[in-house]
């Protein structure tokens, strides 16, 4: 059985009102363990000395410390608290744990993460800590990886995943963006597509079916990090897209196909998902882990 990583039950406070469903978390967990197809972790937390593989000290004590600017905590989305800097931790932590989980098992799965909009020295976006970035300098600096590929599936462009890594020869950076949406200044990465808004099905897959042979032929990688974000849906609040649920299933169906033919383990990570109704976005990322646990 698949292992996964959970980080819900530490708890954030925010608004009633905030747009960053957290409850969608919870609600996934419980649903994974209600149908038994993965065997759900508590999520570790990272230590500094992870953290620091991707982040400037001084950034991180700032973090830590609670020194953020007013503007700066803006930029992230969320209210500095002890709690947001532990759920930081966690949601790297069960990255680094899920990519760990998949070099031996095949796939791995934290159940959140793909905080992709992290820089080395500054939050963006409702992400603190870049996950991704971490991992893959933790695995390589533990000897257990050398090439890397984020695929990254979230509507927003992985701009933070982009500048850590990007500059990385050993790691392919491709992503699928919705082309008028956040974050409004670019990071390119290593192959791209953007789609403009009320794509559907059919363009978004021909879109994907391009995207994977390219990021493949960069040379194959040890090791895939998959940001399955909800928010590509039609009904999503902040991802202007139109793809169904259907297209997203064979989304991650194709993405599980292309690294299965090529033997390369998966760290699916669940990024975005902001569904006007969160029973459609725990729904979708239900059926994200249901097909790596086939």
């Amino acid at each position: 059985m698949i292992r996964a990583f959970a980080h819900d039950r530490f708890t954030y406070p925010l608004p009633a009102d905030h747009r960053f469903p957290l409850g969608r978390y919870r609600l996934l967990r419980e649903a994974i363990e209600a149908v038994g197809i993965a065997s759900v972790q508590e999520a570790p937390a990272a230590c500094d000395d992870d953290l620091l593989l991707a982040h400037d000290p001084v950034y991180l004590d700032r973090v830590i410390h609670g020194r953020l600017t007013t503007r700066e905590q803006k930029a992230v989305g969320l209210p500095w608290s002890p709690e947001l800097v532990e759920r930081g931790r966690r949601s790297v932590g069960a990255t680094v744990a899920a990519s760990r989980a998949a070099c031996e098992d095949g796939t791995g799965i934290n159940l959140g993460g793909g905080t992709h909009h992290a820089f080395p020295d500054a939050g963006k976006g409702f992400c603190t800590f870049n996950d991704v970035a971490v991992a893959v300098r933790r695995l390589r600096a533990d000897g257990t990886i050398a090439r890397a590929l984020v695929v990254d599936l979230d509507v927003h462009q992985g701009d933070g995943t982009n500048a850590i890594l990007g500059p990385d020869p050993l790691t392919t950076c491709a992503g699928i963006n919705g082309g008028a949406n956040y974050p409004f200044r670019r990071v390119p990465g290593d192959v791209e597509e953007d789609l403009p808004d009320g794509t559907g099905d059919t363009a978004y897959l021909e879109a994907l079916d391009r995207l994977l042979p390219a990021a493949l032929d960069l040379g194959r990688p040890d090791i895939c990090f998959y940001l399955a974000g909800a928010d590509p849906y039609e009904d999503d609040r902040l991802g202007r897209l139109a793809v169904t649920t259907e297209g997203l299933a064979a989304r991650d169906e194709r993405v599980r196909d292309h690294m299965r033919a090529q033997g390369v383990p998966v760290v699916v990570l669940l990024a975005g998902g902001y569904g006007r109704h969160i029973e459609d976005t725990v729904a979708i990322n239900l059926a994200t882990v249901q097909a790596f646990a086939a």
